[in-house]
Formats: C-alpha cells, sequence, structure tokens
C-alpha cells in the first residue's frame, strides 16, 4: 500500500543590507515556475526603468493607507519617508494551495511576519538573511551600482550597520559571495525545508493491499 501527502506552500523571507545583493539573487529566484514572487507595494515614485506590477506596486500615499486601514497588509513599514507593504490576500492563497511563496523584504517587515497571528503564515515562514562579507565590501558594491550620492551611500552604510545586528533572528544566513554562490545556498536552503516532516501533511492511503 502506498501512501500519499502533501503540503502547503513554505513562505521564504529574504531580507538583505541595500547592495547586499539580494535584488540580483531574488531575480534569479524569480525565474523558478514553481515560486510565486510576491511584488511589494510600495508610495515611492518608480525609479527610471521599473514597471508596475513587477519591480512594485506603487500606490499613493492615501490608497496605501487605505489598504493598511482595511487590514490588507501582511506586513508593513516606513523606510526613508516612503511606505513599503506586502498583501495578505496572495501570499495565503498560494500557501493554501501548496505554492512556495517568496518576499523580499527589510528586517522591519520580516520581524512583524514572525510575529504574525496567523498560524499559516508563522507554521509557513522561513527566513533567510543575506549578510556582506564586511562593511568595506558593501561600500564598494553600493559604489559600483552609480545609483547613490555619497551622502545616500553613508546614510544605507548605516542603516545597514544595524540591520546586520539582526541576523541571528533569521533561520538562515547566507555569507555573501558570487551571485552564484548565493543562489546555490538559497536553493539548498529550499530543498532542505521542503522535505522538514512537520511540513507535509497525510492525505490517507492510496491503493491496496497486495
Amino acid at each position: 500500500m502506498s501512501r500519499g501527502f502533501n503540503r502547503r506552500g513554505i513562505l521564504f523571507v529574504i531580507s538583505a543590507p541595500s547592495g547586499a545583493g539580494k535584488t540580483t539573487l531574488v531575480e534569479a529566484l524569480r525565474q523558478n515556475p514553481n515560486l510565486f514572487y510576491s511584488v511589494s507595494c510600495t508610495t515611492r515614485a518608480p525609479r527610471s526603468g521599473e514597471i508596475n506590477g513587477e519591480h512594485y506596486q506603487f500606490f499613493s500615499d492615501a490608497d496605501f493607507h487605505a489598504k493598511l486601514e482595511a487590514g490588507d497588509f501582511l506586513e508593513h513599514a516606513e523606510v526613508h519617508g516612503d511606505f513599503y507593504g506586502t498583501l495578505r490576500e496572495p501570499v495565503l492563497t498560494n500557501l493554501n494551495d501548496g505554492v512556495d511563496v517568496l518576499l523580499d523584504i527589510d528586517t522591519q517587515g520580516a520581524a512583524t511576519i514572525r510575529n504574525c497571528d496567523d498560524s499559516i503564515i508563522r507554521q509557513a515562514l522561513t527566513d533567510v538573511f543575506i549578510m556582506p562579507p564586511d562593511l568595506d565590501e558593501l561600500r564598494r558594491r553600493l559604489r559600483k551600482r552609480g545609483t547613490e550620492t555619497e551622502e545616500q551611500i553613508k546614510r544605507r552604510l548605516e542603516t545597514a550597520t544595524r540591520e546586520m545586528e539582526l541576523w541571528r533572528d533569521y533561520r538562515y544566513t547566507i555569507i555573501s559571495g558570487s551571485v552564484e554562490e548565493d543562489l546555490q545556498k538559497f536553493l539548498q536552503i529550499m530543498a532542505a525545508e521542503s522535505y522538514l516532516s512537520r511540513r507535509l501533511i497525510f492525505a490517507g492511503a492510496i491503493g491496496s493491499n497486495q
């Protein structure tokens, strides 16, 4: 007699200081057809080349706060004067359908999800922190991007220092190397989490005794 199992989806939360390589890693992970990427909402203005619904869902302040008051966000945070948030409904729908979900959020948002009052979210959660080798390397990566002034880089490094102190709050920490190395490490985490016994739901016996 064979036995059938299924499981709910896993909620993969990934956080990292700005410039640590998270964006590139997430872009690679989004190519996985079996992984639903939750596009964050924000009130900040789109940057050059950003597409609404692909990079972010861009909301006005009024629309964002209307959804906030309605309880539509799983988590939300204010960062550098702009608001960011994750819509609850698509995350829960995919998890209940057995689809793994990827969230790209900051340390504040990750902490909110850890303390979520929804047991499905808490049980599904697997959080991963991408740790840059050191601040000098992070500074080099930020300057290489060429998208920020020295003052903005200084502010991001100050924020990064605070965020890097929170790595112990995460179930996994990846010390960032090359894009390929980071991707392989994350895929190994995904594979290991999918085999955890506690994630399986026994669906009953299939077939009959021979």
